[in-house]
């Protein structure tokens, strides 16, 4: 399934309702947040999971509990779970995780899938999820990335013939701002390859970003995982007024 053009991330690994009271914790606050983005213009959910303390998790349960939610909620529409570390969880853990859930969309950082060194588990997995039929979207933070990327496609690690990436760019740090100039360069790394990408960007920055890429033809995702305000400097109600504020600035 190919990547939707606009994935809400309405939440992240990180931020809690001291950040903003509409960030969505719960299962039931993720698909209210959901519901409302889709009526924006989302066509698709990158989520994460919280636990009983609102804090980041990769409980397989938990995934479960919020998939079977999103299935009933919305049948159909496109959920990509992550495998977001966040220095919690080791690579292993997230290779379980994947092979244990077997999702149909997952998001999963190269930098942190391979920070045990174990590039054959690693080429396994991917293996895996090729024959489960698991969408994968590889998050790739730098350019170096995108070249150790390639490397590791011509190599078969990763199988896939239109692989997914995720472009990000900025970093978790207090006053980011991405720079949309940044966009062309990271998409010229792939420009003699079949990819299907989308992009995100952090700070007050991130529409120009999103416009740019899908100009591109990349995809956007977007929401308070990465950015809680509007370019005007306005601190957004809702992530699907972040939805709402692209679509209208893309006519």
């Amino acid at each position: 399934m190919a990547l939707p053009r606009i994935m809400l991330a309405p939440n992240g690994a990180r931020k809690t309702k001291a950040d903003h009271p509409r960030l969505p914790v719960t299962v039931a606050e993720v698909i209210e947040e959901t519901r409302a983005a889709i009526a924006a213009g989302a066509d698709g959910l990158h989520a994460h999971i919280r636990d009983a303390e609102g804090k980041h998790s990769l409980d397989a349960g938990l995934y479960r509990e919020l998939l079977a939610e999103t299935d009933r909620a919305f049948p159909g529409f496109f959920v990509q779970i992550t495998t977001e570390a966040v220095g919690q969880y080791s690579a292993q853990v997230q290779r379980d995780l994947v092979r244990d859930l077997r999702p149909k969309q997952v998001s999963i950082g190269m930098r942190e899938i391979l920070s045990d060194g174990d590039e054959a588990a690693t080429a396994d997995l991917f293996a895996f999820c090729k024959v489960e039929g698991i969408g994968v979207q590889h998050i790739l933070y730098s350019e170096e990335e995108c070249r150790e990327f390639i490397a590791l496609h011509d190599k078969l690690v990763i199988p896939d013939e239109v692989p997914q990436i995720l472009h990000v760019l900025g970093r978790y740090s207090v006053g980011q701002v991405s720079d949309p100039t940044d966009v062309a360069r990271r998409a010229a790394h792939f420009a003699d390859r079949k990819v299907d990408w989308g992009l995100c960007a952090f700070g007050q920055s991130e529409t120009d970003c999103l416009i740019a890429a899908l100009a591109l033809g990349g995809k956007a995702r977007i929401g308070f995982e990465n950015n809680l305000h509007h370019p005007d400097g306005r601190l957004a109600d809702s992530n699907a007024a972040r939805v709402a504020d692209l679509v209208a600035r893309l006519g």
